[in-house]
């Protein structure tokens, strides 16, 4: 049985299933989101080279700002005072705020790290930022997301097993930090319309994420989130601990894959039970020239493109839509910021599409085959995820 959390703050629908693949719906605050979902991220409060008109045209669902980068600048008692997040930025959909813990990771270099909380040095201007799981907390209270999330620590995926062990523990510590400080007003969250979600780590080792996900489940949260993959693991490993850790999460609470990733890690991680997802790929790569397809990424810089009449993809109206490739490519190579706008407004609204897609596929009962055949036409050269959180 599900149990109630805060009043307004967010709630889980299922409402269909095809073998591992869930469709439902997210409500919050800010209204409701149908799952699967992809949430753009918008680290400074803001989606790079994309108006927040321009993504409710679009029909994004939910946009991911950042605890780290937001207290440092302008500061949290600053967007507060502006009317927090949602009126600083002019959003008017559903925000997640992630704690910071991705940054104890990707800004290892500047940060020490106790039981007790980090202590970063600014990679802006080396002024001190202490960021412990209470005040992780109650930076993103003042920020005011409808979905908060727990400060944890988020190791390389390579690390030594006796590492990954170490941040099992202090994940779990914070974990029970966080769930203290977000019910510090009351049984569930109290005063505030915030919904937190606890995070599982543990590496590459099956026991190591399995024990974090039991101490996640302890509380009773209403979400859970799956962190510390697209840091240096193949596409095989992320998928095998996806697979681990997927079906032994609530049925009844939204699963979220933090920090992933290309169309097809998408696809592959839906049919392998997850809910949410986000990444910086459809903006970051939009402004290095890449659209994406169901043919995989165009390199629109490549000159083939030069004369090119078509749109990008006829098949995912935008206002990219409106122009040639050949124009886009002038953009690019011109080096006008405009070109990394449009394809980036391409690509949110690909990846929008393809979440619809892959909606209507589970609902109608035929994902399995949506996924193969997805999987037949997807080309990436590259290959495997370009996850990060920050872009």
């Amino acid at each position: 049985m599900v149990n109630p959390v805060a009043p307004h703050a967010t709630a889980f629908e299922l409402v269909a299933h095809d073998g591992d693949a869930r469709a439902g719906t997210l409500r919050t605050p800010h209204g409701a989101v149908p799952t699967p979902c992809f949430m753009a991220v918008a680290t400074l409060g803001g989606l790079k080279g994309v108006t927040v008109q321009q993504a409710e045209e679009l029909g994004q669902g939910v946009v991911l700002g950042n605890t780290y980068h937001l207290a440092l600048r302008p500061g949290a008692e600053t967007v507060r005072a502006l009317g927090g997040l949602h009126r600083f930025s002019g959003w008017r959909g559903p925000m997640l705020t992630d704690s910071g813990g991705y940054q104890v990771f990707s800004l290892a270099a500047n940060r020490t790290i106790t039981d007790a909380g980090v202590s970063f040095r600014s990679h802006l201007d080396g002024t001190a930022l202490e960021l412990t799981p209470e005040e992780s907390i109650r930076i993103q209270r003042l920020l005011g997301a409808d979905i908060i999330m727990a400060f944890d620590e988020c190791p390389p995926a390579k690390a030594p097993r006796e590492d990954i062990l170490a941040c099992n523990r202090r994940t779990a510590l914070w974990l029970a930090r966080s769930v203290a400080a977000w019910r510090a007003d009351g049984p569930h969250g109290g005063a505030s319309d915030q919904s937190l979600y606890g995070i599982v780590q543990g590496g590459l080792h099956r026991d190591a994420r399995e024990a974090s996900a039991a101490d996640a489940l302890r509380h009773d949260l209403p979400g859970y989130a799956l962190g510390g993959l697209a840091v240096g693991e193949s596409a095989e490993e992320r998928l095998r601990v996806i697979g681990w850790i997927a079906p032994i999460l609530p049925r009844e609470r939204p699963r979220y894959l933090m920090g992933v990733g290309t169309p097809l890690d998408l696809i592959e991680a839906i049919a392998r039970g997850m809910d949410q997802f986000d990444c910086v790929l459809p903006t970051r790569m939009g402004r290095h020239g890449i659209a994406y397809t169901d043919d995989g990424p165009m390199r629109i810089k490549r000159a083939e493109f030069i004369a090119d009449a078509r749109p990008i993809d006829e098949s995912t109206p935008s206002q990219a839509s409106r122009v040639s490739r050949g124009y886009l490519h002038h953009l690019l190579k011109s080096g006008e910021h405009l070109g990394g706008s449009l394809l980036s407004l391409h690509n949110l609204a690909y990846y929008r599409q393809l979440m619809a897609r892959c909606r209507a596929a589970i609902r109608a009962g035929r994902f399995a085959a949506f996924a193969e055949a997805f999987r037949v036409r997807y080309r990436d050269e590259k290959g495997g995820a370009e996850g990060a959180k920050d872009g």
